[in-house]
């Protein structure tokens, strides 16, 4: 599947050595193993494929079956249709037709060959003689073998990722031979169909680094200048979501060695135009060269914000042939930018699984100081699977730090996103988390803060209260507008002498007693036996609604709410949902008969809308516990549906091509 694979080593303590490239080896025969298949003797004990295809009929794929019934290898053979009855289909464990009788439609069909040994999962191809055998373009398909190679020859951990890639797709990391072959397979497909180009590089891959890169801008000239550094080591499967510039991490010595450097690559390769040079750095501010991206970075912003600079300006005058206007000396840092990458997608499943919709209700937080918001939607506008899910990148600047990231967190409280799954959640807490307010960060920052997946933001006792009373001091509002009715003249509001109430509310786990007085604009609010005061316009009409409680002022959003006391509040950036019931509902409620939950284990239903790329097992297979069912794609990127439990596949509700929805039975399991 990839052309070539190249190696990028990684450079001395500040130093920039040069990439290595690895071509391929092209070998008459597909099948790339020290494993000798015509050897006469067979160790019990040496492993080899599970599972082979053979790409071939007649003789040669008879004589291929054998050996490998000797040694222990299930064989999946290919046919045409009037080859349905052939001996290489019968002695088999496996067969499939690939197309109809003339050679070019079946056994030279690649794209249906390929499609088999996904569907089979077949480990290894071997090709016999004749067809496919010496056909370069089939080999260049099948060189996972040599990818493990390579990946041996650098040393594990390796990165592999797509050459034409970018914002994380057609990325993994392998461990070891098995999952660089899982690897291989994943990031070739992905790299595909995002960029329509399946080279592969694979590099070494540095363990809990940080990932900070240098903004470089260059004319034809041979004038180059660095734009100092963003830090983008906030990432979610190798894809960046928090942005900011400058770093907390560099000094001026190691900013001005990774920018020199990067400005002599620029140099070195007669490169004209705004880049991108990106390193990785450890603890000891050792920095090694990862790639440079001759575009324009999705993060840009901030190197404007900090620097005054328009990069697509300068681009442009690049492009015309004018010089630089402006010398390193001139390049200042004023300030600190930070942009969050706001997606549709759920950060609940696997810090986000793409969320698909319209845009109900869209509103950007364009009203507030310092904010910026790069978007190309709005309200009404849909979210497909079929591209990038970002909605925005919003920007914050300050004089310092803080400043930046205060005006964050008030602006994430005041974006209003209506339709879809977002992340508002997860880069709210990011920017919150102390170990990102102090600096201490790396990419491995969200699998290490949130090791068992993201749950949101977690409530202090004093947060729970201030929720509680928020909602039903909402509640309450509530009740008293419903009082209005209509009269002859006007809408007189009803004299009513009630001035208090007594409340249950339901949070998580937890059934709270709230008791809720009316004091001229305010409402007093005792809950947990502490009272607090809380204050509003109480304008329900508007998503955003502020809230004071006790002197703090929060921003929060109601989403819903309906008859049965259910509500849905976003508070502190999370949604939580509550229900309010009077004290006597609340004592009535206990007998209403409870859902009972669905046993998910003998199930597997799609956590996210997408398209079906592949299905791996068919009613009657016998699966493990781990074991692949299918693959879903969604928004470019593949993603491996697998079993909860060992059992029997009592049914398979998707096929390759269909499109599923969120929440979709794709598999029943005995």
């Amino acid at each position: 599947m990839a052309a070539a694979l190249r190696r990028g080593a990684a450079g001395g303590p500040r130093g920039l050595r040069a990439l290595m490239r690895c071509e391929m080896q092209r070998s008459r025969w597909c099948l790339i193993t020290s494993h000798k298949l015509y050897s006469s003797l067979y160790d019990p004990n040496e492993k080899t494929f599970e599972k082979l295809l053979i790409a071939n009929r007649g003789e040669i794929a008879c004589r291929v079956i054998k050996t490998c019934k000797k040694m222990g290898i299930k064989t999946v053979a290919i046919h045409s249709d009037v080859d349905a009855n052939a001996v290489h289909v019968k002695m088999a464990d496996e067969a499939v037709c690939v197309g109809p009788a003339p050679t070019s439609k079946s056994y030279l069909n690649m794209d249906a060959i390929m499609e088999v040994i996904k569907e089979t999962r077949a480990q290894a191809v071997h090709p016999g003689y004749g067809f496919l055998s010496e056909n370069k373009e089939f080999a260049r398909r099948l060189d996972a073998d040599e990818a493990v190679r390579i990946a041996r020859e650098i040393g594990y951990p390796v990165m592999i990722k797509a050459s034409a890639g970018g914002g994380g797709k057609g990325m993994r990391i392998a461990w070891d031979d098995e999952e660089t072959r899982e690897g291989f397979r994943f990031s070739s497909q992905e790299a595909a169909s995002s960029f329509g180009d399946d080279r592969l590089l694979i590099e070494k891959f540095i363990d809990n680094p940080r990932h900070i890169e240098i903004q470089v801008l260059a004319d034809k000239h041979g004038n180059a200048l660095w734009l100092n550094e963003r830090e983008c080591s906030i990432q979610r499967r190798n894809q960046k979501v928090v942005e900011e510039a400058p770093s907390t991490f560099l000094d001026p010595e190691t900013r001005r060695a990774m920018g020199e450097q990067a400005v002599a690559l620029a140099k070195a390769v007669k490169y004209s135009s705004a880049g991108t040079v990106e390193f990785l750095v450890d603890s000891s501010k050792n920095f090694y060269f990862l790639e440079m991206n001759t575009r324009l970075q999705v993060e840009h912003p901030v190197t404007e914000c900090i620097t005054s600079l328009d990069l697509v300006q300068e681009m442009i005058r690049v492009a015309k042939g004018y010089p630089l206007r402006h010398k390193q000396a001139d390049i200042p840092i004023n300030g600190w930018a930070v942009e969050c990458r706001v997606y549709a997608e759920d950060p609940y499943k696997s810090f986000g699984l793409p969320s698909i919709g319209k845009l109900s209700q869209y509103q950007e937080p364009l009203h507030l100081p310092s904010v910026r918001v790069d978007s190309g939607i709005q309200q009404g506008s849909d979210i497909s699977i079929y591209y990038d899910p970002m909605i925005s990148k919003l920007i914050t600047y300050g004089s310092n730090r803080a400043e930046a990231l205060k005006r964050m967190e008030e602006a994430l409280d005041n974006y209003v996103i209506r339709g879809v799954a977002h992340n508002i959640s997860l880069l709210r807490e990011v920017i919150v988390h102390p170990r990102f307010v102090q600096g201490d960060i790396s990419t491995k920052f969200l699998p290490e803060v949130y090791p068992d997946g993201f749950k949101g933001h977690k409530l202090t006792d004093l947060e729970r209260r201030e929720l509680l009373a928020t909602a039903a001091s909402l509640y309450v509002t509530e009740q008293l507008r419903s009082q209005r009715f209509l009269g002859t003249q006007r809408i007189p509001i009803a004299k009513s002498k009630r001035s208090s109430w007594e409340l249950s509310v339901r949070l998580g786990d937890g059934v709270y007693p709230v008791a809720v007085s009316k004091e001229s604009s305010s409402f007093s609010v005792e809950v947990d036996g502490m009272k607090l005061n809380v204050t509003s316009e109480w304008n329900l009409a508007l998503p955003l609604l502020s809230v004071t409680i006790d002197g703090t002022q929060r921003t929060i959003q109601r989403l819903s709410r309906n008859a049965s006391g259910d509500t849905s509040i976003q508070f502190l950036g999370t949604v939580y949902k509550l229900q309010i019931l009077t004290k006597v509902a609340a004592e009535l409620s206990k007998y209403m008969p409870e859902k009972v939950a669905e046993d998910t284990s003998s199930i597997l239903r799609s956590p996210m809308p997408g398209a079906v790329v592949v299905v791996s097992v068919k009613p009657g297979d016998m699966v493990s516990e781990g074991q692949e069912i299918c693959v879903i794609e969604a928004m470019k990127m593949q993603n491996s549906m697998i079993a909860a439990k060992t059992g029997k596949v009592k049914a398979v509700h998707c096929k390759a091509g269909d499109t599923v929805g969120e929440g979709d039975l794709l598999v029943e399991l005995e």
